[in-house]
């Protein structure tokens, strides 16, 4: 074996310094044959890709329509989960923290926790499931839908999953509820689940990642909250993508795409219910293998909490302290009361009424009033303060006589 100076220039020449030499060494020389098939199938894959699009262009529509048909029948009752009698939604957080952690052991596909989700619920729908046997039914439910959905190779044994349910539950138990599961659904295993209708929205625009983790990070979030149980799938896909770009800053698509047809409503529902995520799900998407997103959903809602709490300073105002407000021709802006200082008691008098003659020849029109005309009568004199001397025993005499009575100018008396 020979060995010699590096040639390169770019080191300086050194006595001591030697580097192997592989040009000796024959380079592996290919079959024109095996070469050839290569070539062949490397272009049969490029004509089936190009295929496979021109009928995806073709057939998109009725295939949407098919889909959108197939997820309004397959969609849960989120009503008739309401009155199950053991299952209530405060359990739901953790079966599902369950079923994500085994869902990311098996490394099956994202549509498999989605359609397991979706089993489970359709399930709970119809038949009442008793607590003891809830985590039993999501185990059933993963299994279908790996054996629906995912690689063969990844589907889990009836061992690995009594294995993670801590050997709670016999081999048999997993097999029969998978059987009552499948005949409860009348053997409906098909669903087109939100990452489905993620995919098509996505179609029409250059390839994003970062997008794509964190939609499916809002929508695995909208799990766990009974308010999109029962809501329509497109509806959360184009939702949640319209809200990941949005957080990412991202441009939103044109009004003519799809995907720009999202409900607010329900875009506002989601924005909603990610400040507080599952600890299992945070730690899930905080791999470099979702690009992070649950860090930069962080960091994006930490920057929203500064900006709303921060308040800005008032501006000093221009008009000096001892000036007086000018109200002008409109008053103040409140009704104010009446001042009454001026009144005897702080309380006005209601008028005299009037007695003899003039009361009882009120309604006669030929009555005839002797005496000066005057306008209104003069006020009552104001009484003296009350004296609790003995509240119970009431004396005329006591209660009129310190008030001066002063005859009226009018040719009647009056009194109280």
């Amino acid at each position: 074996m020979a060995y010699h100076k590096r040639p390169t220039s770019s080191y300086q020449p050194c006595d001591s310094y030697f580097v192997e030499s592989y040009d000796d060494f024959p380079a592996p020389r290919i079959d024109p044959k095996e070469h050839a098939k290569l070539v062949a199938r490397e272009r049969q894959y490029a004509i089936a890709d190009e295929l496979s699009k021109a009928a995806s262009d073709e057939f998109r529509d009725d295939i949407l329509a098919h889909m959108l048909d197939m997820d309004a029948a397959t969609l849960p009752d989120v009503e008739s989960i309401d009155i199950q009698t053991e299952i209530q939604w405060f359990m739901r957080p953790y079966l599902l923290d369950f079923l994500i952690e085994a869902h990311t052991a098996f490394q099956l596909l994202p549509a498999t926790l989605f359609l397991t989700v979706n089993l489970l619920d359709r399930y709970c729908s119809k038949r009442v499931v008793y607590k003891r046997h809830y985590q039993l039914v999501g185990c059933a439910a993963l299994l279908i839908a790996a054996k629906y959905g995912d690689k063969k190779d990844r589907v889990p044994t009836i061992k690995e999953l009594k294995s993670m349910c801590c050997s709670l539950y016999d081999d048999d138990m997993f097999i029969q509820m998978e059987w009552h599961v499948l005949q409860t659904l009348g053997w409906t295993v098909g669903h087109p689940t939100v990452d489905s209708f993620l995919q098509i929205a996505v179609l029409d625009t250059p390839h994003d990642p970062e997008v794509e983790h964190l939609a499916l990070y809002i929508l695995e979030i909208s799990l766990f909250h009974r308010e999109f149980v029962s809501k329509a799938s497109a509806d959360l896909a184009r939702a949640s993508l319209a809200l990941a770009r949005c957080i990412l800053n991202r441009p939103q698509p044109r009004h003519t795409e799809w995907a720009s047809q999202y409900d607010s409503m329900t875009l506002v529902g989601l924005s909603q219910q990610l400040h507080q995520p599952s600890q299992v799900l945070s730690r899930k998407y905080s791999s470099s293998h979702y690009s992070r997103v649950a860090k930069t959903l962080e960091q994006f809602l930490a920057r929203q909490a500064s900006i709303t709490s921060y308040t800005p300073p008032s501006p000093p105002s221009d008009v000096p302290s001892d000036s007086k407000p000018y109200y002008g021709e409109i008053g103040l802006a409140t009704p104010q009361k009446v001042q009454s200082s001026n009144l005897p008691n702080g309380y006005p008098t209601p008028p005299i009424t009037p007695e003899n003659e003039a009361f009882a020849n009120a309604g006669n029109p030929n009555f005839v009033k002797e005496g000066p005309e005057t306008n209104t009568c003069s006020p009552s004199p104001s009484p003296p303060p009350m004296q609790y001397v003995d509240s119970h025993a009431y004396n005329p005499e006591a209660a009129y006589a310190h008030q001066p009575y002063e005859q009226p100018q009018m040719s009647f008396t009056s009194s109280f």
